[in-house]
């Protein structure tokens, strides 16, 4: 009798990723995944805005409108409908890929320009949507040796965006790279540390959340921080549809779309086998088509609203693994907090007092525990069998030249860099390419005998390790 019950309750018992937690802990949980992102999703329009010739009213209203669809988006992968959602912790927001292309494609032509390039988002999405179920049947070839290898390339392709804001975020500042912005990266690097360390159960989990605003208070008297975005700042900020006017369609701008949609979706493939590792939720087809028709339809919905193409955040992933919150309804309150920013031009303000330096401090924490979590990852996949060390080898090689070489491929064509400037892109192409020349191609009956971790998914290499 006691074995069948509780053989019930834990059949019962929900899976951490779909437990709610008490209000006030979903709320703070949910802000401090608003604070790692922040920064990321306004950052694409602030580039963009200025480039197709918006004023700094326009660019603005576009940053509005980022925080929103963001929310949207985020809301659609975690708690979804129908077939639509990975339903994990999952943030989505602003993708970096496809600015390089929105400048290019709406330089100079102001309202013409976004018009343009919401345009291209719209058929590039649609696109997207109908190319997921055939698309999530590449997760096959996403062994240990592949995601574990994308896992620690997305972590360290992410460290130099916090080394930048560490140094003030603006190369052109004359304060860039100061004492003075290190030095409160260096604080609030070590505040974070210290309160993981010191501090128990939730406030140990929102470590981070108390790490930005102990540094932002100390910044306050350094003269760190800028008020007066919360001067400027209107209560009440609808993101008005189509408020640069009727999406407008042309072919090259289309295509060039296109192909950041097909890097956005290989990121987020790779992104939903991390997370859901790290959650120990391994992430299925099933769960992939989901969270691409999410990724897919948000960055559908997007330009209706003023904004651009969404995708996965690598840096909450970070997050999520570092304060052991598993819950999807957390990262949901957290989308929420990002539509009421959108439509509160104040509450936004109130999170940009956050200085980069701050931010830069805790993105190391964050973004080293991504590729921590990919080292682990790769524990699993046997590099001592077949080529599998090799894999690794050339994947992570080719992954870091835009990271340690970033003008490497400045002679190539603007459509190629779309995927070339992206490690995560090309490494994660190399990691594929060679696990099916050496896994794959080939093998036979005899690749399970000789080498389990090669042969097909590679996942019963990888299940007992995480279980243990």
């Amino acid at each position: 009798m006691a074995v069948h019950n509780s053989t019930a309750e834990a059949e019962d018992r929900k899976h951490p990723v779909d437990e709610t937690l008490p209000p006030f802990k979903m709320f703070t949980s949910g802000l401090q995944h608003v604070a790692a992102m922040y920064a990321g999703v306004v950052a694409p329009p602030m580039i963009v805005g200025p480039a197709v010739g918006l004023s700094a009213k326009d660019t603005a209203f576009l940053m509005g409108a980022s925080l929103f669809t963001a929310g949207i988006a985020t809301l659609l992968q975690t708690l979804g409908f129908w077939r639509v959602g990975a339903r994990l912790p999952f943030v989505n927001g602003v993708s970096f890929a496809g600015v390089t292309p929105m400048v290019a494609i709406g330089r100079d032509r102001g309202y013409d320009g976004i018009a343009v390039i919401f345009g291209a988002i719209i058929v590039a999405s649609v696109l997207g949507f109908v190319l997921t179920p055939y698309f999530s049947k590449l997760v096959r070839f996403f062994p240990p040796v592949v995601t574990g290898t994308v896992i620690t390339l997305i972590g360290v392709s992410l460290l130099p965006v916090a080394f930048n804001w560490s140094q003030g975020g603006n190369s052109t500042a004359d304060d860039y790279g100061s004492m003075k912005n290190i030095g409160m990266a260096a604080l609030t690097f070590l505040i974070v540390l210290a309160l993981r360390k010191l501090l128990r159960g939730f406030m140990q989990q929102i470590a981070i959340l108390l790490g930005l605003v102990a540094g932002t208070i100390v910044a306050v008297p350094l003269d760190m921080t800028n008020l007066d975005a919360i001067k400027d700042a209107g209560i009440v900020g609808f993101p008005t549809p189509f408020h640069f006017g009727a999406p407008q369609f042309e072919i090259a701008a289309i295509v060039s779309m296109c192909i950041v949609m097909l890097v956005c979706m290989t990121e987020s493939t790779a992104d939903m086998l991390a997370l859901g590792r790290i959650v120990d939720r391994p992430a299925d087809e099933r769960t992939i088509e989901g969270g691409l028709r999410a990724d897919t339809l948000g960055s559908a919905i997007s330009p209706l609203f003023n904004g651009f193409m969404c995708s996965a955040f690598a840096q909450n992933i970070g997050l999520v693994a570092m304060t052991k919150v598993r819950s999807r309804f957390v990262v949901a309150a957290g989308g929420g907090i990002l539509i009421l920013l959108g439509l509160c031009p104040i509450a936004a303000s109130v999170i940009a007092l956050v200085p980069l330096p701050v931010l830069g401090g805790a993105g190391i924490v964050l973004f080293g525990s991504v590729a921590a979590s990919g080292i682990q990852t790769l524990a699993t996949a046997a590099l001592e069998k077949g080529e599998n060390a090799l894999i690794v080898a050339a994947a992570v090689g080719i992954g870091l030249i835009p990271i340690a070489a970033p003008e490497f491929y400045h002679a190539f064509p603007e459509d190629a860099l779309v995927v070339l400037d992206s490690g995560i892109s090309t490494g994660c192409i190399v990691a594929i390419v060679l696990n099916l020349a050496f896994n794959h191609l080939g093998k036979r009956g005899s690749a399970t005998e000789e080498d389990p971790s090669s042969a097909e998914t590679g996942t019963a290499v990888a299940e007992p390790a995480a279980v243990h």
